[in-house]
């Protein structure tokens, strides 16, 4: 049972707002697992979907850019696209998950269990120790690998492709009846359901190759996920609040539109630029506290801006200014080489796969949304430049002109993000104001990036049903100060932290950043760290006796107080300490399910003493 203090922070944080509308939704739930007939009080009257062509996709430039990609990965999108046709998914971008053929649409094949498709949603548990993860089970219900497959018919023009899309589309709607199952407890999961079928149903109907029974299973999918967004949407939009909302208000649009509701599809609009208000910030920052959930919600966002013109409806000047700040962020806190520190909650979602750029390369959607909002592309041609062929409405790249902007040491006070760059490298530093949840203890993490190296990283996620992904939220899976026994904050299950730090002080120039932190738990933190040339120099003073550890996925060589770091057998950089610096292994996951070991450098400090850390970068090729 939550305690006083836990009660009296939610009340505090969270809000009276939110806390009794999730007691409503719980015992909307409950009222439904006794009494299951009360199921048809939630449910929304819709009328079935009318028509289907609400994305315009010019189909020829598309096979044009894709027959212009290079050979390998030409032959790594065929391999995928083959894998999926058999039933093989690319979860999370990081694993192969084989859901059998035909496609077993409960399974989780990590563990082998699956969800019982004759239960009604609500009585599918979220968290099943025997079972997995859920989000595992969702993976191929997402319908990702559709567009995979659309893609390689374009490459390819092999019609196996287009047969694996009409076949599981048709096996999806057979073993998934309306209400029951894992595949409909989350009205996100649906949203994100139809538009990558109506994606990859516009190109396979673009070719002239659908049929009749095709555009009917297209029409039966709509109206079934349709449906669940408009009968749980409460949810989203009272309880949630985040990444979610953004999604279920573009299925929403969607949906509408093709139902040809139009007085929902006036609200839902509304709706959404009052939400893009809400978890956007100024300066670009998301509510989410996580790189991860902002290009989740900024790919839904970019939907939305692509069909614009063909339903007459538009989002806001505001929205529209807050969402190209937000890709303008993202840019400003950016590695070259197109990756982006591993900041917050990383579940692996890659929710539209439209370039064969990796995961971890976020140019596409932010090129994208930029573009869509400004009419200007921020990078050199590129293969990330798909997505926007998917997303422009049908216009030529040729339309987007180029827009040179130089990274900089930035500050973004509202999104707690800040940068500091020099010639070789360069570095961010995490000091938030909660207004929202957040996710990870990583106040006063420093992130260090030299010539495209992510040197001092985050260590990340792995799962939320997994023991492992919450140690990874904790202090010490930071590069922060770690005081043992103690937290920076409290946490109940995967996702309710409370008792949210505050913080205390702010400063950034150029080549300085220095903030202060406070920890409901009892201790103070500030750090300051000033760049010198190719160095930077850490000072931590903590009024509690700790460690300040850093985490590195480089080869690491310590003689009494110095390391040196080397990455591919060449020194990248020597940290040196006022003390011995000891090392202990430790795992970070960069994609959802998976880790790798890396190596913690563990610093002993003493209580109200500067801490100082010199981290130097060898001079070398860039």
């Amino acid at each position: 049972m939550p305690n006083v203090r836990m009660l009296k922070s939610l009340l505090t944080e969270y809000g009276l707002s939110w806390a009794m509308n999730r007691a409503l939704y719980s015992a909307k739930l409950k009222l439904l697992g006794t009494l299951p007939l009360t199921e048809k009080m939630f449910e929304k009257r819709t009328g079935y979907p009318k028509r289907l062509d609400i994305f315009k996709i010019d189909v020829s430039a598309l096979q044009a850019f894709l027959h212009g990609l290079v050979g390998l990965q030409k032959t790594a999108l065929i391999k995928t696209a083959d894998q999926a046709a058999r039933g093989v998914i690319s979860g999370f971008s990081s694993v192969e998950l084989e859901y059998g053929m035909p496609i077993d649409w409960q399974l989780n094949p990590l563990t082998g269990k699956r969800c019982d498709e004759t239960k009604k949603w609500y009585r599918i548990p979220d968290f099943d120790r025997d079972r997995g993860d859920i989000k595992v089970t969702w993976e191929a219900s997402r319908f990702s690998h559709f567009i995979t497959l659309s893609r390689a018919f374009l490459l390819t023009g092999d019609r196996k492709y287009y047969r694996a899309f009409s076949e599981q589309l048709a096996d999806w709607l057979k073993h998934n009846s309306y209400g029951y199952g894992a595949n409909f407890k989350c009205g996100q999961e649906c949203s994100l359901r139809m538009v990558n079928a109506l994606l990859s149903f516009t190109v396979f109907r673009s070719c002239g190759i659908t049929t009749d029974a095709d555009a009917s299973n297209m029409r039966d999918l709509i109206d079934r996920c349709y449906r669940k967004v408009l009968g749980n949407f409460f949810y989203a939009y009272r309880c949630i609040k985040n990444n979610h909302t953004i999604s279920e208000l573009m299925g929403m649009i969607i949906g509408a539109w093709c139902c040809e509701d139009q007085k929902r599809l006036d609200r839902a609009f509304s709706m959404l630029d009052g939400v893009i208000e809400e978890q956007f910030a100024s300066d670009g920052g998301y509510r989410q506290f996580s790189f991860n959930y902002q290009r989740l919600a900024l790919q839904n966002l970019e939907c939305v801006l692509s069909i614009e013109e063909r339903i007459g409806k538009s989002l806001s000047d505001h929205s529209k200014e807050l969402i190209r700040n937000s890709a303008l962020l993202m840019y400003q806190c950016q590695d070259e080489s197109g990756d982006m520190p591993n900041y917050g909650s990383n579940d692996g979602a890659l929710i539209f796969p439209v370039t064969s750029c990796g995961y971890r390369d976020f140019r596409p959607v932010i090129n994208t949304v930029y573009a869509l909002c400004t009419g200007k592309q921020l990078y050199a041609d590129g293969t990330h430049q798909e997505e926007l062929l998917w997303f422009s409405s049908g216009r030529s790249l040729d339309v987007f002109e180029r827009q040179a902007i130089a990274r900089a040491s930035a500050q973004f006070p509202d999104a707690g993000l800040f940068t500091l760059r020099g010639e070789r490298s360069w570095a961010m530093i995490v000091s938030n104001v909660y207004r929202s949840r957040p996710a990870h203890m990583d106040q006063l993490h420093f992130d260090l990036w030299i010539n495209g190296v992510n040197v001092l990283c985050d260590g990340g996620t792995y799962s939320y049903a997994d023991e492992l992904g919450k140690h990874l939220i904790q202090n010490e899976s930071h590069n922060t100060a770690v005081i043992d026994g103690v937290t920076q904050m409290n946490a109940r299950g995967p996702f309710l932290i409370y008792d949210w730090t505050k913080r205390q002080y702010i400063s950034h120039e150029a080549r300085k950043f220095e903030g202060t932190v406070l920890s409901e738990n009892g201790y103070l933190h500030t750090r300051r760290v000033q760049m010198n040339g190719n160095a930077y120099e850490i000072t931590d003073h903590v009024d509690r006796d700790c460690s300040i550890e850093l985490q590195t996925p480089c080869d690491v060589t310590i003689t009494g107080s110095k390391a040196i770091l080397a990455y591919h057998g060449k020194d990248i950089c020597e940290i040196v300490s006022d003390d011995i610096i000891k090392q202990k292994p430790a795992l970070r996951s960069l994609f959802y399910l998976q880790t790798e070991p890396v190596t913690r450098l563990v610093l002993q400090g003493c209580a109200n003493t500067d801490k100082t850390t010199r981290i130097l970068v060898i001079e070398g090729d860039k």
